[in-house]
């Protein structure tokens, strides 16, 4: 009898010492929550976890309160060593130092006698220094930026465990656990840990993955909520977690840049009736003046689409110089991203977002351009 995905996990854990996990780039507060939770609970394993993402920086902050793992980092490096051999059976080696130029690394070895024959020299690539990967929130490999980019092996040498709710999943790793009924991932997580280990699941972990499940619902209030999140919440509650903290802390509590760019948005916000399209153009010196980053435009995206009840898809246009222009844009989940996806072939999807760069194009002609690729509600409504 095969063993479920949950068990496979739990017996990998019990023959791995060092875990990798690894969030989206530019992770929410969704992934960020489930994987640190998943972090302290390998901990609290015996475990040594590393926490890994892309711009991971700005959401750990968010998350300081509920004391998330200590080991994060942005990137991942060092993480496999390469074995240069020589064999000494014919010829032993004296000395060997080395020597870092500007470019460049210089190994000098001195053999007892003679000359070195290059046939007694082999180039081993050792294992890498995590027994386990762990990623999650993302639907795909590509999702996790560079980390993926730079790293590309490590997803073919070492088991890869994939937690995650997006329909779309790739289910990239040789473990999925995938619930696409599920909110959040956070709530997938809470579920995997329940199976596991639930005496390790203590007030800590709790808060971080209700945390997830707060960001990621935006407080309950999003419409694809559903009453597995509330039950989910409420077992982690009884666990220790404060609810009303949390949702004090990450949805009530923002920056005073965030609120300044989210009021400059929201004056100069667009409707189109027709569409059902919600927008609003942001220029550099928006940024600048409310003090905030390109890198919360995502976040100022949820905000519009979760504040409107009538809206179906929401859009911001960046004016990042004169002739070029990045478009953002997320909806109620009709999929409609995915045919304007395929209408830009360098457009990314990414944690529901779409994103379509458009170099040579002004703000003017980024917003004709969209407007005419974007059907009528009516219309896609009997396209699906």
């Amino acid at each position: 009898m095969s063993l479920t995905p949950e068990l496979q996990v739990k017996e990998l854990l019990e023959k791995s010492e060092s875990i990798l996990i690894l969030i989206p780039e530019n992770a929410p507060g969704d992934a960020f929550g489930a994987a640190a939770g998943i972090g302290v609970f390998l901990e609290r394993l015996g475990k040594t976890a590393t926490l890994a993402g892309d711009g991971i920086e700005k959401t750990a902050g968010a998350f300081a309160f509920l004391d998330p793992p200590a080991n994060i980092a942005a990137t991942i490096s060092g993480v496999r060593e390469f074995i240069l051999s020589f064999s000494t059976k014919r010829n032993n080696i004296v000395s060997v130092r080395t020597e870092r130029g500007e470019n460049e690394y210089n190994i000098f070895i001195t053999p007892e006698k003679g000359s070195i024959d290059p046939r007694d020299f082999s180039f081993v690539p050792a294992k890498f220094s995590f027994d386990a990967v762990f990623v999650v929130g993302a639907p795909d490999k590509d999702a996790l930026g560079s980390i993926s980019e730079n790293n590309p092996d490590i997803f073919y040498e070492v088991p890869v465990v994939v937690i995650d709710h997006h329909a779309e999943n790739d289910r990239f790793g040789q473990i999925n656990i995938v619930d696409i009924t599920a909110s959040t991932t956070s709530e997938v997580a809470t579920s995997l840990l329940e199976k596991i280990d639930p005496a390790k699941l203590d007030t800590h972990i709790a808060g971080l993955l209700l945390g997830g499940i707060v960001s990621g619902t935006d407080s309950f209030q999003k419409k694809n909520t559903t009453p597995g999140a509330l039950h989910i919440a409420s077992r982690l509650m009884d666990r220790g977690a404060n609810q009303h903290d949390i949702i004090f802390r990450l949805v009530k509590t923002q920056p005073l840049s965030l609120l300044k760019l989210w009021g400059r948005v929201m004056a100069n916000l667009k409707w189109n009736e027709e569409r059902k399209l919600m927008w609003a153009r942001v220029l550099p010196e928006d940024i600048v003046q409310s003090r905030s980053r390109v890198e919360d435009l995502p976040l100022i995206l949820e905000k519009i689409r979760s504040h409107s009840s009538v809206g179906s898809l929401f859009m911001i246009l960046f004016s990042e110089s004169p002739k070029e222009t990045r478009v953002l844009l997320k909806n109620h989940g009709n999929g409609i991203l995915e045919h304007l996806a395929s209408a830009f072939p360098d457009a990314k999807l990414k944690n529901d977002i779409l994103d379509i760069l458009l170099p040579h194009t002004s703000l003017d002609e980024a917003e004709i351009l969209l407007l005419e690729k974007i059907p009528f509600e009516r219309e896609h409504s009997v396209a699906q």
